[in-house]
């Protein structure tokens, strides 16, 4: 997106985003078009498989995303061949269910309709059958006990609309349903049976016609706990008979195979007598002019807990032109016991078994939440309690061979805050999912067709309270940052030789840490504590040590993580434990939670605050890099201090706080471990609570942005007063994010980031004149772009931050990073 600000000329595209998926059942969808969906907190996230980026997230929903399903799905990929739109529905919390169009064309997405008559509660699942190009029926149930069945007319031209009709809806009663499928019934043209199950252990199944109402046609019972998940699979033949075969999954950590067989009809049209013996197998039901039995065909037994996901694999085409497909006897299934497997029949005895078993071996993972196939068959994704994606790929070719494969990464909490590297190589994040992450762009991607892929390279901190604040140590030295979490102790981490190693193959611009990286760094990663919350060092010396303790297993221990260098973006495993730093100081002294931490740009000194609602407890407490002693403590302020941040001289050090005031102090080092500050100005500023602030990199202004939904943009005057230089046009939503970028220090240019609350981010031009004296005499800013919806946050924009890099050439390109409380961190390239 280009827009024009004043002389300047700005243009946005995306870069990067950082998501993981909600941690709820049918979440996730893989389309006939090989993409992948899933919900990201209120957005829903479309990720590509083969390059492991999320491409966009789609903005709409106002509560969490709980399901989204493609038509055609993978299932359906067979009849997909000539679409040019595919379709997607998302349904929420709320109730709410969307559909987007996504054109194949021109990669364009569009919100195409809202479901008029939305469900109560949430929505639980979303199936749908693809009966033509322009054809879909799809079921949603929900947590208020009714299952609706929808119609969808699709247009036959790109300019035609959809049309959604309601054709049924079922009331199951107190106990909801929480799995659907719809299959075609064969040799029945026009017929159609939903299956469901739910919270009352038994599989309902409904029949009914394309345009008429479904009426209960029989119940299966045999699960002894909640049923998960329901998958028809299409008409398998056996001696010219057609019958259908139903894959359930229960809580019981059982799967159950039912077959659906058509009863055999007179050459008169007769139907046979049902004897007692029929009745025996199992029931009957009557649909149209067949009558279909269902029986028990197989159990099986293998998982160890919940099993939350099963999937037939999807019809294969048996000939050239794809008109004729076979299905595939394959299931996959997943399980909250951390695996999936494939069950096959085996081929002399038919005998269901496990072929195939994949899953996470981390001790710190807690299950998969679904599993899915490729449209192909030759890859499954699983995802897990983390909000973390597990990817498997077959590359054998006589034989199986399941390989991890890679894929996006992000947090499935808020993100709190984020910060850059000193030289802008890696961008580090902080979430209340409990932990920190560290993305950084790889050069050597051979699939990315314009150079670079961002992805997640080391998760530093895995801690056991949410992470509100982070800094990273600018300066010389080792790679170092300090966090805060919700406790009283700010937290300081060093890099290990395992990551600085990994920075090599990271990026073209090989990083410059082995310049002045100290000679006796020996740690080479850190292991988590079993009953704290340090991490503790790996010495190389110790690496030998490690392996002669294999076997001693008590309530202390816990798996030894194995730091290694990286040659290529890491996996799930290896990001959730071999990838930490150790903590090398802690830091005393704040009387609450920590909320807001800061570097000055020399690494000299780190500003800490907390939460508080007593001025005493209010106060901003400087600690000197290195020592990691308090060498300040600044009272000005009666609540919390919401962000702090030193001007680009370091000489003063601006804060902003709930109590509606900013406050300006000025810090001089005295000597070499001495420091002096003093309270310059102490200002109300705001009608409301002050969330963000700036200093103007060329010079003593200042911006803050506050919920009042405005941004001030002041001038600190001979070091001892303040004047308001303008206050930008009221926005839309409360201000919470600001970060000022310096564009043209000889004409005081500069780009104005501005982060709401509602999720929008717009860039302002802000220039000025100055006076003989320094003192601004006149200031302009102009809008210069606003980010269009498909690339900003869903949600409030926590923190902006412009990249730190000091490029050599003439480019006029910087990146932004942004990250917010849609789960999302974002990265945009910024041409000026």
């Amino acid at each position: 997106m280009r827009a024009e600000g004043g002389e300047m000329t700005v243009e946005v595209e995306r870069a990067f985003i950082g998501a993981g998926c909600n941690r709820i059942v049918h979440n996730v969808s893989w389309g006939a078009c090989d993409l992948i969906s899933f919900g990201a907190q209120n957005a829903v996230a479309i990720f590509c498989p083969k390059t492991a980026q999320i491409l966009t997230t789609l903005p709409g929903h106002k509560a969490s995303v709980n399901c989204t399903h493609w038509l055609p799905s993978s299932k359906f990929a067979f009849r997909a061949k000539n679409f040019e739109r595919h379709y997607l529905l998302s349904g929420d919390a709320d109730g709410e269910i969307l559909l987007w169009e996504f054109s194949l064309a021109d990669k364009k997405w569009r919100n195409v309709l809202q479901v008029s008559e939305k469900h109560k509660k949430c929505v639980t699942c979303i199936s749908a059958i693809v009966l033509s190009q322009t054809d879909a029926l799809f079921a949603s149930s929900s947590s208020d006990g009714v299952v609706s069945i929808w119609e969808i007319i699709f247009p036959s031209s790109a300019e035609g609309e959809c049309k959604l009709s309601c054709l049924h809806s079922i009331v199951a009663g107190r106990k909801p349903m929480v799995a659907l499928s719809f299959v075609e019934l064969p040799g029945n043209s026009g017929h159609l049976a939903l299956a469901m199950g739910g919270l009352d252990n038994k599989i309902h199944i409904y029949s009914g016609e394309r345009s008429g109402k479904f009426v209960s046609a029989c119940e299966l019972k045999g699960h002894n706990d909640w049923i998960r998940c329901l998958d028809f699979s299409l008409p398998l033949y056996a001696n010219g008979e057609p019958s259908i075969l139903l894959v359930s999954s229960s809580q019981d950590k059982g799967i159950r195979i039912w077959k659906m067989a058509v009863q055999n009809n007179h050459a008169d049209g007769t139907k046979e007598e049902t004897s007692l013996a029929a009745y025996i197998k199992g029931p009957i039901f009557v649909a149209g002019s067949f009558s279909y039995q269902i029986s028990l065909e197989s159990l099986l037994i293998g998982h160890e807990d919940w099993v939350y996901s099963v999937e037939w694999q999807p019809p294969q085409s048996s000939s050239i032109e794809g008109t004729e497909c076979y299905q595939p006897q394959s299931i996959l299934s997943a399980s909250m016991d951390k695996t999936m497997m494939i069950w096959q029949p085996e081929k002399t005895t038919g005998i269901w078994m496990n072929m195939v078993t994949v899953g996470e071996l981390s001790h710190c993972a807690l299950g998969f939440y679904g599993g899915h196939w490729s449209p192909t068959g030759n890859s499954i994704l699983a995802h897990g309690y983390g909000g973390s994606f597990h990817h498997w790929k077959n590359v054998g070719t006589d034989f199986d061979d399941w390989k991890p494969q890679k894929v996006p990464s992000g947090h499935f909490a808020p993100v709190s805050d984020i910060s850059w590297s000193r030289d802008g190589e890696y961008l580090l994040s902080v979430s209340h999912d409990q932990t920190s992450r560290v993305f950084s762009a790889w050069s050597n991607e051979s699939i990315i067709e314009d150079g670079e892929a961002w992805h997640e390279i080391a998760r530093p901190q895995v801690h056991g309270h949410d992470i509100n604040c982070v800094t990273m140590i600018k300066g010389k030295g080792n790679h170092r940052f300090v966090s805060g979490a919700d406790e009283k102790v700010a937290r300081v981490f060093e890099a290990p030789l395992s990551f600085l190693k990994t920075l090599n193959h990271t990026t073209s611009q090989k990083s410059s840490y082995a310049d002045d990286l100290p000679s006796n760094v020996q740690i080479l990663g850190a292991n988590m504590s079993a009953l704290g919350l340090s991490q503790k060092p790996i010495y190389q010396y110790e690496s030998k040590e490690i392996n002669n303790n294999e076997g001693i297993d008590t309530l202390e221990t816990i798996p030894e993580a194995v730091p290694t260098v990286l040659t290529e973006p890491p996996i799930e495993e290896q990001l959730a434990w071999h990838t930490l730093w150790p903590e090398s100081h802690k830091l005393y002294g704040h009387g609450n939670e920590l909320f807001s931490l800061c570097c000055d740009h020399e690494g000299k000194l780190v500003a800490s605050s907390c939460k508080a609602q007593l001025a005493s407890v209010a106060e901003i407490w400087l600690w000197q890099v290195g020592s990691w002693k308090a060498v300040g403590r600044l009272h000005s302020h009666s609540l919390t201090v919401t962000q702090l941040e030193f001007s680009h001289d370091n000489n003063f050090l601006l804060s902003v706080s709930r109590d509606r005031h900013f406050s300006i102090f000025a810090i001089k080092h005295t000597g070499q471990d001495e420091l002096s500050h003093e309270l310059v100005i102490r200002q109300e500023a705001h009608k409301r609570i002050i969330w963000a602030c700036s200093w103007n990199p060329f010079g003593h202004e200042f911006a803050t942005g506050s919920r009042d939904k405005t941004v001030k943009i002041w001038q600190l005057v001979n070091g001892s007063s303040v004047k308001v230089l303008m206050t930008l046009p009221t926005f839309q939503s409360s201000i919470t994010a600001l970060s000022w970028l310096g564009v043209d220090s000889q004409k005081n240019h500069g780009l104005l980031a501005v982060g709401m609350e509602n999720g929008v981010v717009e860039l302002w031009t802000l220039s000025s004149t100055r006076n003989s004296d320094g003192d601004i005499a006149a200031t302009t800013a102009t809008l210069a772009v606003r980010f269009d919806p498909f690339l900003c946050h869903v949600s409030a924009v926590h923190r902006l931050r412009w990249q730190s890099a000091k490029k050599s050439d003439d480019s006029r390109s910087v990146q932004l990073a942004s990250c917010g409380a849609d789960h999302c961190v974002r990265l945009f390239q910024v041409h000026i």
